[in-house]
């Protein structure tokens, strides 16, 4: 009787090893194409201060569309991350609160986009401070949530378009504090 499974031959097994070896690299380049497509529609940032408490916290991390404003118009109320006017290498998290055109006031603790106040329930205090800015054309004017000790708009002026990262749209870390980021109706009661 003749044995019906012949012991692999060198030549084989260096075939079958080739195959494996072939099949990881290409698991390997799969999951590296995969990270920079990913890294290129999603950005990950991490919140280094106060400004937007009691929104978002120090530590959280952020996960952040960097395509959403090529395929839709940006929101009153967003929250947005852009590179810092004054130091391009710094990031910063802020709401978006005026577009191009529109006349910011600030007073009495209170907030108007052109005669309209804002209804602002995610803030931690009302404004201490006042003041009227006129966004120019492809800039925007922020504000933190943590508005009396946040280094925002109303301090250092307004944010130039090309310096938008994208839309905040998720805390994904730490775990404990996973969630959405919906964008409030800023001109509703």
């Amino acid at each position: 009787m003749q044995n019906q499974n012949p012991l692999p031959t060198e030549d084989t097994t260096k075939r079958t090893g080739l195959k494996q070896a072939l099949n990881g690299l290409f698991e390997i380049l799969q999951m590296l194409a995969l990270y920079f497509i990913m890294d290129s529609m999603i950005a990950r940032v991490r919140v280094f201060n106060i400004s937007m408490e009691p929104t978002l916290v120090q530590g959280e991390i952020l996960m952040v569309n960097k395509l959403q404003y090529k395929f839709s118009d940006m929101r009153y109320g967003e929250i947005i991350t852009f590179h810092y006017p004054l130091d391009p290498e710094r990031d910063y998290v802020k709401r978006l609160i005026g577009l191009p055109g529109d006349k910011v006031v600030i007073e009495d603790g209170e907030v108007f986009v052109n005669g309209m106040e804002l209804y602002e329930p995610y803030i931690s205090a009302s404004p201490e401070y006042e003041g009227t800015w006129l966004v120019p054309q492809r800039n925007l004017f922020v504000l933190g949530d943590n508005r009396n000790p946040s280094a925002d708009s109303h301090i250092w002026g307004f944010v130039p378009f090309e310096n938008v990262i994208g839309k905040a749209f998720l805390v994904y870390w730490p775990v404990t504090h996973i969630r959405t980021l919906p964008t409030p109706n800023i001109f509703a009661p």
